[in-house]
């Protein structure tokens, strides 16, 4: 635990390494008791362990932030994570920036969004950190548009090109976001490192014949397509629908939803393998706008995860970069009959090549840090 800089987590695995390398692939770098380079082999050797800061705002809500951090922890690096005890963006700014001060970690692993947080990590560079990835997950600029214009996207994008030039690597969810941010540091190494759930997830629940059940997991609210879910829900009265899920809104949204529809508010994890082995179809109904070209099957979490509990998935307002078993994409406007036509349809059979995992990115991510120490 931290004071009021906020709250530190730290966690190393002790994994084993190697001596006589210097590729960092536990995390480890080999220097002299001078702290000179690891050139002369007749000086006498001391073994440090590479710090890394993962950053986010939010960490404790960062799926992908934890799964760096178990992924690293596993690879032998030391992490640390920082929480906040506030959602106010200049108290965690000021935050973040006196523990990046007092820790002096040999790299900081940013998350984005909202990237204005960290507007002031570039200037940090030798003093506080040594080097950089910026973890480009999400378009910032193209959410704000959708509520505030495009003078707000412009501002917004400022930000983010800021931290992309700034890093020494680039890590990404999948190729548009990929395309974007080369756009705003050409010639920077980006890595694409999908968003798909630990094999963990998938264990093996009861051989349960699935109800004719149409679920949704996530937010409710807007974004997510909760109108085009209770719309579809209207128009088929003889199926159940259940969200799983809530939001600070959601009483507002929910309040005029047809009987066939259940809201069982949010539900821990293992809970939701559970009720989505349950069901025929999960659904994601959202709605086509300027983020639909971003938020493809391999960045979208839940998706994965109903692929690979082998359920039927019927979605829109996202983009296929590769064809799925099982996965249904189509226009928001023909959701309806595709929730119809899928409830007459037996999902595939799963092969060992159709699932996708997180474990599948450790030897990307162990590449990403070897090439960020050169």
């Amino acid at each position: 635990m931290r004071g009021d800089t906020g709250r530190s987590l730290r966690g190393t695995t002790g994994a084993p390494w190697q001596p006589g390398t210097r590729a960092f692939s536990g995390g480890l770098q080999k220097i002299d008791e001078g702290g000179r380079s690891a050139t002369n082999v007749a000086r006498s050797w001391r073994w440090i362990q590479m710090k890394v800061l993962l950053l986010a705002n939010q960490p404790e809500k960062t799926t992908r932030l934890r799964l760096f951090d178990v992924t690293l922890k596993e690879l032998g690096y030391e992490t640390i994570v920082p929480r906040f005890d506030t959602v106010n963006w200049i108290s965690i700014a000021r935050k973040a920036r006196e523990i990046v001060l007092r820790e002096r970690p040999d790299l900081v692993h940013l998350f984005n969004v909202p990237d204005v947080i960290y507007h002031w990590l570039p200037a940090l560079r030798g003093s506080g950190y040594k080097r950089l990835i910026y973890d480009y997950r999400s378009p910032w600029g193209v959410e704000t548009e959708l509520r505030f214009g495009s003078i707000a996207k412009n501002v917004c994008e400022r930000f983010e090109r800021q931290l992309a030039e700034a890093a020494d690597v680039i890590t990404t969810v999948n190729t548009p976001l990929k395309e974007k941010a080369m756009s705003y540091a050409p010639g920077k190494e980006i890595c694409v490192i999908p968003n798909y759930p630990q094999r963990s997830f998938t264990v093996p629940g009861d051989d349960i014949e699935p109800e004719n059940v149409v679920i949704f997991v996530g937010r409710v609210c807007e974004q997510e397509g909760i109108d085009s879910l209770l719309r579809v829900a209207r128009e088929l009265p003889e199926r159940e629908f259940w969200i799983v899920g809530g939001g600070p809104f959601a009483w507002w949204y929910l309040r005029r939803k047809t009987e066939n529809v259940k809201a069982l508010g949010w539900q821990p994890h293992s809970r939701v393998a559970a009720l989505v082995r349950r069901a025929r179809i999960c659904i994601i109904p959202r709605r086509e706008n300027a983020l639909t070209p971003y938020s493809t099957d391999r960045s979208i979490w839940k998706l994965n995860e109903y692929l690979n509990l082998g359920r039927q998935v019927v979605a829109s307002g996202i983009t296929l970069e590769e064809r799925r078993k099982n996965l249904w994409v189509v226009k928001s406007t023909e959701l309806r009959r595709a929730v119809e036509e899928s409830m007459e349809r037996e999902p595939e059979k799963l092969k060992e090549s159709d699932y996708r995992f997180w474990e599948e990115n450790t030897e990307r991510v162990k590449e990403v840090y070897e090439r960020v120490w050169g």
